[in-house]
């Protein structure tokens, strides 16, 4: 498989971690599945950095198989920018209408249609629509024990068809510090966010996605 398939394929991971991208004070008493959806019906836009660690378990030992780093920036609904930065270049960005998978070394761009590439995947946690209505009709969320220092909760896709298994995000204060995803392909994924700046201003037109000079474009 090559490294645009693997990419693809970890599409809805790093979509999700775009979604988790903003703080929000709530009770240090309120459950993981409380403070997530205070989250969500009060985020509009973020910034940050990010760190994906992809974990394969080996003879029973879970052991990190690689790990990228970049950042991220979006505004709610459907404008984001996830950008990896180490160990190679690669961008995924949306525009509100379509979705841009971008590899620098391979000067390859794909495009899809925004709804169609989100789907029931991690990343309609986010862009699904304007606030916990449409959360709720498309995931199950309930909470699930704390670990590490977070208070977890674990999100299912209500369609049959969805790519995750398991979708765990880890809350502290209202804040989401950790994202745990396992595909059905038997991969899994570590997402940490760090310096989160909540609800910046930031303008629509920073999402316009420009095709670079020479790419070769797949549209589907």
């Amino acid at each position: 498989m090559n490294k645009q398939s693997i990419f693809c394929r970890h599409l809805a991971a790093c979509l999700v971690a775009a979604s988790a991208l903003v703080v929000f004070s709530t009770s240090a008493h309120a459950s993981a599945v409380e403070q997530f959806k205070s989250f969500i019906n009060n985020s509009k836009s973020a910034k940050g950095a990010f760190t994906q660690q992809q974990v394969k378990v080996v003879d029973g030992v879970p052991k990190i198989t690689k790990t990228s780093s970049g950042y991220f920036v979006f505004l709610r609904p459907g404008k984001f920018i996830w950008a990896y930065q180490k160990p190679y270049e690669q961008l995924l960005q949306a525009d509100g209408e379509k979705l841009y998978i971008y590899d620098k070394d391979l000067n390859q761009l794909t495009i899809k249609e925004l709804g169609n590439a989100l789907g029931s995947s991690p990343a309609a946690i986010l862009f699904a629509g304007a606030g916990t209505a449409d959360l709720e009709k498309n995931f199950t969320l309930k909470d699930v024990a704390d670990k590490q220092g977070l208070e977890w909760l674990e999100a299912t896709a209500k369609e049959k068809d969805s790519q995750f298994e398991h979708i765990g995000i880890g809350m502290k204060d209202g804040v989401p510090y950790a994202l745990e995803l396992r595909d059905s392909f038997g991969q899994a994924s570590l997402i940490t966010l760090k310096n989160l700046e909540k609800n910046p201003a930031i303008k629509a037109e920073q999402f316009k996605f420009i095709t670079p000079a020479g790419a070769d474009v797949f549209r589907q």
